[in-house]
């Protein structure tokens, strides 16, 4: 009997190990910014502003492009994985905006890395 329960514990422990690094699922607004640019616009008290005013020109230069893309949403930035950062370049190459891109994204997110099912530009008015 304690070898079978023994099991069963294990078994129930491994599920809730696997659940949880699956990551928590979010729907998120905000903008987009490159991770180079980021590391100096994306802190301190202006930090939204500097984000909102990125331009798309600077974010697809060759080494802000290189460095990947975040999302700066609620005063948090969420580095976005590979298959986010296609999305996201997509996006940029395709918007008719000079600066301020603004993104709805759904995915999850493990540490500060989303991993986006879904990232798409909200137009702005």
């Amino acid at each position: 009997m304690t070898k079978k329960t023994f099991v069963i514990g294990t078994v129930l422990l491994l599920a809730v190990v696997a659940f949880a690094r699956e990551g928590k699922a979010v729907k998120l607004t905000g903008y987009i910014i490159d991770n180079a640019c980021a590391a100096s616009k994306a802190k301190g008290e202006n930090a939204a502003e500097n984000v909102k005013n990125h331009t798309v020109k600077c974010a697809m230069m060759p080494p802000c492009a290189k460095s990947g893309y975040a999302v700066y949403s609620d005063g948090k930035l969420f580095k976005l994985d590979e298959e986010g950062n296609k999305k996201a370049a997509d996006i940029l190459k395709n918007t008719k905006s000079e600066k301020s891109v603004q993104v709805s994204v759904e995915g999850t997110v493990e540490g500060d890395i989303l991993t986006a099912k879904s990232i798409s530009e909200i137009a702005s008015s």
